[in-house]
């Protein structure tokens, strides 16, 4: 199989989808690797460690679609490049289409196979191509909203973790999961007094055991949530449903109760974010404020760590990628369930009902092909 891999063309977006060493995997699995020039500039990977891993290099992107059969990314592909894909093509990336009408029209039209990076599933429940990224968002932000807290970044010019004799900052973390918990972790390694909030008992159990003291696990609810929010220096929304959108949780009514200065960060915005009034923002342009409150929604925070960001989501995905290219789309979602949860559209059929009831469209299950 030719597996092509694009430059990533969204704003400030430097991730690449492969790292050098990938390349060299794939090759010793007999596979033919064309990556497109410069993919790997912004995280630090130049054209000729991919040359001496085995790939042939691609000028143009429309290179890569043509001559690939499973062409990979990072992001979702962009409106340039759906006219590129060509039926039958595999499309392996993150695709977010529940919250992306115009990319899922697109990807139907094309009669593609699109396999979405974030709803293959493991069979205890756990997401594994989200998880690297995840972790590496968690911590951003943490960091994110660190530095929105500064006077200077329009913050209310709190430190998080204070300092002797001045109480640390209040943060609180909406969802338990892989985000949740590495949001905490570093808010409670910066200092802070931390609120996490899950609605799974079991999960909280797990935090309230593996946590620091300053880490105080909550059953969340919506009164639970107005009242935490508005002693909130800064709220982290760190909520995911699978291939779904995600649902709004903070609404426009407890934002006002919240201090002037204080900071949210929507790492759920890629599902169309967890807070009423969020919409997507980028590194370029992160931030911007509604009722005094500062809100960062970057739709791609990883990718402003992109060499730490592009080696772990390699460690990720590359097992799936070799899977599919050494099989073949098909068969390899005949053996492996992980990989057919990845299906969301194939050959312009949708086969992800999370999406497919998004946008009110049919849903045709990805046994029907196999």
């Amino acid at each position: 199989m030719i597996v092509g891999i694009l430059k990533e063309i969204k704003v400030l977006e430097k991730r690449v989808c492969m790292t050098p060493a990938g390349v060299v995997a794939m090759k010793k699995n007999g596979h033919d690797v064309l990556v497109e020039t410069a993919a790997g500039a912004g995280a630090g990977f130049s054209d000729a460690e991919y040359i001496a891993a085995g790939a042939t290099i691609a000028d143009t992107p429309a290179q890569v679609f043509k001559k690939s059969d499973m062409v990979m990314h990072v992001k979702e592909p962009q409106p340039s490049e759906y006219d590129m894909i060509r039926e039958d093509q595999i499309v392996f990336t993150y695709l977010h289409l529940a919250a992306d009408e115009q990319q899922t029209m697109a990807l139907i039209k094309s009669k593609s196979i699109d396999i979405a990076y974030e709803t293959i599933e493991k069979e205890n429940g756990s997401l594994p191509l989200l998880v690297p990224m995840s972790e590496v968002a968690g911590r951003m932000a943490t960091q994110e909203a660190a530095k929105y807290l500064e006077m200077p970044q329009g913050g209310m010019g709190v430190l998080l973790g204070g300092v002797t004799g001045v109480e640390p900052a209040t943060v609180v973390v909406i969802g338990g999961g892989v985000v949740g918990i590495n949001a905490a972790k570093m808010a409670c390694g910066l200092g802070a007094k931390v609120y996490i909030l899950d609605t799974n008992l079991e999960r909280l159990a797990y935090l309230d055991d593996v946590m620091p003291a300053n880490c105080f696990p909550i059953m969340s609810n919506a009164g639970i949530l107005a009242e935490l929010v508005a002693r909130a220096d800064a709220v982290i929304g760190a909520v995911l449903v699978a291939g779904a959108k995600a649902p709004k949780l903070l609404t426009r009514e407890m934002l006002k109760t919240m201090k002037k200065g204080s900071v949210i960060v929507d790492v759920a915005i890629d599902q169309g974010g967890c807070f009423e009034t969020s919409k997507a923002t980028t590194h370029e342009d992160p931030t911007f404020e509604v009722d005094g409150v500062i809100h960062y929604c970057v739709a791609n925070m990883p990718g402003a760590v992109a060499r730490t960001s592009t080696a772990a989501l390699t460690n990720a995905t590359l097992p799936y990628a070799i899977e599919i290219a050494n099989k073949g789309w098909k068969k390899a979602m005949q053996d492996n369930k992980e990989i057919k949860l990845g299906a969301n559209v194939i050959k312009g059929k949708v086969t992800f009902k999370a999406v497919a009831d998004a946008f009110g469209l049919d849903y045709a299950p990805v046994e029907n092909f196999l």
